[in-house]
């Protein structure tokens, strides 16, 4: 009774996990493509002293 559950349960997490992973992909791809967003620190041309990219 314990394995179907087991099974569910796992089958579930790895859908979820991959879901966020997509999500996340797609964001980063969205920003990529958006030149008008600052670079990140540690990007080699960019500021090092400036504020962080994703802290709003």
């Amino acid at each position: 009774m314990e394995m179907p559950l087991l099974l569910i349960l796992a089958g579930v997490t790895l859908v979820l996990a991959i879901g966020v992973a997509l999500w996340s992909k797609r964001a980063t791809d969205k920003r990529m493509r958006d030149h008008d967003q600052p670079k990140s620190t540690l990007a080699a041309d960019a500021e090092s002293k400036g504020k962080p990219a994703d802290v709003e």
